[in-house]
């Protein structure tokens, strides 16, 4: 499972003029007390991307005031900062030491709304790496790419006029062996991906998210009027035993997870769809004391770096670990607003999380599920046999409204 995470947030942004002249782009503002650079942070938090890197050069000193040392979510944010400008590439060498053996890349000034883990999980073979690609109807200003099969084979400049094409979308999943082709000063973009790809070492996958790169003064506007929009999601809530894995009984031992058919490519469906996802589940068995909220936790583990093989992730496990009758006294109560059919799980998650209720639902295998979700305002599902998937499509035909048509062709959208 891929959890290193490298930003590259260093460029001077002078194409922003004065906007930028004692602010770095990535730190410019969404909406009051919010950057740019929070949200591209936050996505790859909530994907399961733990050791997040920014390597930050222009006015870095801001960079590492404002997140060096932070942790979001159950990340740890770390800033490295380059003395003197050295290009993508170049940036990316002089961490050679803090790489691990693959890693996603990340422009620091463009948005890309995909599932990082599909991105993140594309076999590889001898490939050094694999770039998210976006179709638009004007290449113009980006250059286009290529795309024979999954091999990427060539990048053009940018050119006068418009033509329709594959860009790059800024997000890339590299190999630590790439370190061995980056020059000490230089472009990954303009010099060491057309080399690979004429080696035949650079994969490419097509994604339809909405796209933006806030490197022009109107499209930081777009930014500003879409973004903060878009960043709110419709969630799918999924019962946990009998829905995501078989109950054995009190299920919590890593080498119990037995998956219910299809059930990671059902996360990982309403992970491409946009959604968040979340778990609740009633864990009686640490109320009856047959196992700790630690063994829980390195339960989820498996799941979350089992869901990351096949692409797919869950944003947040919620659990309630009281019963009426448990054995642990402290986690004894009659009726704990957590406990399903009682809501509290639900609602947790909508005050933690910026969920939109519309398009939203819970997919369950027992009565008192059905009766959560209602409490909670949102529709249920009952999951019975077969394919999980295939419930969860039923689901998101029945729930899923369209997505925010932000548009213009600055910002690429779907």
């Amino acid at each position: 499972m891929i959890k290193q995470a490298i930003f590259l947030v260093g460029g001077a942004g002078t194409r922003l003029g004065s906007i930028t002249r004692s602010t770095p782009k990535p730190l410019l503002e969404l909406a009051p007390g919010t950057a740019f650079l929070d949200l591209l942070i936050d996505e790859a938090a909530r994907h399961g991307f733990t050791d997040i890197l920014l390597l930050s050069g222009y006015l870095g000193e801001q960079v590492e005031q404002r997140y060096h040392g932070r942790r979001v979510r159950d990340s740890r944010l770390r800033v490295l900062r380059e003395e003197e400008p050295a290009g993508t590439a170049g940036a990316l060498r002089r961490v050679s030491a803090e790489l691990d053996p693959w890693f996603l890349l990340a422009n620091g000034d463009s948005f890309f709304d995909i599932n990082l883990r599909r991105l993140a999980s594309v076999p590889r073979g001898s490939a050094l790496g694999c770039l998210a690609l976006r179709h638009v109807q004007d290449t113009s200003r980006f250059g286009g790419v290529t795309l024979e099969g999954d091999r990427i084979v060539d990048f053009s400049e940018k050119r006068r006029g418009r033509e329709p094409g594959l860009i790059n979308g800024g997000l890339y999943c590299l190999s630590r062996e790439i370190q061995d082709r980056l020059p000490a000063i230089g472009s990954l973009e303009g010099e060491v991906f057309p080399s690979l790809a004429r080696e035949g070492l650079l994969l490419g996958i097509e994604q339809s998210g909405y796209f933006i790169d806030i490197g022009l003064p109107e499209s930081l506007d777009q930014a500003r009027r879409c973004l903060p929009q878009l960043m709110t999601r419709p969630a799918a809530f999924l019962d946990r035993d009998g829905v995501l894995n078989v109950d054995h009984g009190y299920t919590h031992r890593p080498e119990d997870l037995t998956w219910i058919p299809e059930a990671r490519e059902a996360v990982r469906d309403l992970n491409d769809a946009g959604y968040f996802v979340f778990v609740v589940t009633n864990q009686a068995g640490i109320a009856h004391g047959f196992y700790t909220e630690a063994a829980m936790d390195d339960f989820h583990a498996e799941m979350a770096r089992q869901l990351a093989d096949v692409g797919a992730h869950v944003d947040a496990f919620y659990h309630c670990p009281y019963h009426p009758e448990a054995s642990v006294a402290r986690l004894k109560t009659p009726a704990h607003a957590d406990r399903k059919p009682n809501p509290g799980m639900i609602l947790r998650a909508l005050r933690d999380w910026p969920v939109r209720p519309a398009g939203s639902f819970l997919i369950g295998d027992r009565d008192t599920d059905i009766e959560a979700a209602s409490r909670a305002g949102l529709p249920g599902y009952l999951y019975r046999s077969g394919s999980l998937r295939m419930t969860v499509n039923q689901a998101l035909a029945a729930c899923a409204g369209p997505r925010p048509k932000l548009g213009g062709e600055l910002t690429c959208a779907s």
